[in-house]
């Protein structure tokens, strides 16, 4: 039996296709080297403008810098000119004045009521004001209390001078700006609080308990209490210092020359000597209509009684 040599072709297949698939490997990976370089180029930025040299660049950023320069101090200049024309702070002042004045005794009350009547007639907010006419016991005054504006100041001060003579008038003035600032702050604070407040109890996103909502509406509450407490106080310091207080005192005037003579007190006692006659008399009669009904009522039947017991002991004696 004679052996046949194995043939060589299969291994010769097996290495062609070894080849093969390296090959087809390698072609795929150049491949794919040649598209990431495609697309790294395509990607890459543009290339940067060229930087103009260090000299150039400095000679402009100095021109620049000597055009802006100008402005910039205008600019400085008109923002420490408008610093400088601020408004200057408004001051509240309270402004008080108290006059003293004379008139005739016959025309006190005439010159009280003109003065009264002028400041109806004027932004003059009367106060209070009160009349006592001369008696024999006493002599007349008056009294005016008012609140002026500064723009009629001068013209109720003139109608004053034509019915009365200025005997002392006394001015003060009272600054408010800062309880005036601090009243107007407090009530921008409460107001935002206060507004604070109303937004939380309007919100419908926010879950809040009932004593939640009750402890909000208690505070809104007290806040708006003080808001309208601070308010009123502001508006009695708008009165103080948009108006000024004038307070005016009416006495009679005395004459203490008399037809070229001195005042001599026992001419005007001899003078006086009716009235007080008349006021003794009057005195007495009271005194006597106080005290007769009960000399009847007690002193008659006690004389009476003396009389009695004075006859007894005389007879006992006899």
């Amino acid at each position: 039996m004679t052996h046949r040599k194995p043939s060589a072709s299969p291994l010769f297949a097996r290495r062609n296709a070894g080849l093969a698939a390296v090959t087809l490997a390698a072609a795929l990976a150049l491949a794919g080297c040649q598209r990431n370089e495609v697309a790294s180029l395509d990607a890459a930025p543009p290339p940067a403008p060229m930087s103009a040299p260090t000299g150039f660049a400095g000679g402009m950023a100095m021109k620049e810098r000597s055009r802006a320069a100008p402005q910039v101090e205008q600019a400085s200049a008109a923002a420490d000119a408008s610093q400088g024309q601020e408004a200057p702070l408004q001051r509240f002042l309270a402004v008080r004045q108290d006059l003293n004045v004379e008139v005739p005794p016959e025309q006190l009350a005439e010159a009280w009521g003109k003065v009264r009547d002028l400041c109806g007639t004027l932004q003059c907010e009367l106060l209070s004001s009160s009349l006592l006419r001369e008696t024999p016991q006493q002599p007349g005054n008056a009294m005016l209390e008012m609140r002026v504006a500064p723009a009629d100041v001068d013209k109720l001060l003139s109608g004053l001078a034509g019915v009365a003579k200025v005997v002392s008038q006394n001015t003060t003035s009272e600054d408010k700006t800062a309880e005036v600032i601090d009243v107007e702050a407090r009530i921008k604070n409460r107001i935002e609080f206060r507004d604070s407040l109303r937004l939380m109890l309007r919100d419908t996103v926010t879950k809040r308990t009932m004593a939640d909502l009750l402890a909000i509406q208690r505070t809104l509450s007290d806040t708006q209490a003080e808001l309208d407490a601070i308010a009123t106080q502001r508006k009695v310091l708008a009165q103080q210092t948009s108006k000024q207080h004038i307070q005016i005192q009416f006495t009679p005037s005395r004459t203490l020359v008399q037809g070229g003579r001195s005042y001599n007190p026992m001419v005007r006692a001899l003078r006086e000597a009716g009235s007080v006659l008349a006021e003794s008399v009057g005195v007495l009669i009271t005194f006597l209509a106080a005290v007769l009904p009960w000399l009847l009522l007690v002193g008659l039947p006690l004389a009476w009684l003396v009389r009695l017991v004075w006859r007894r002991r005389r007879a006992k004696a006899a």
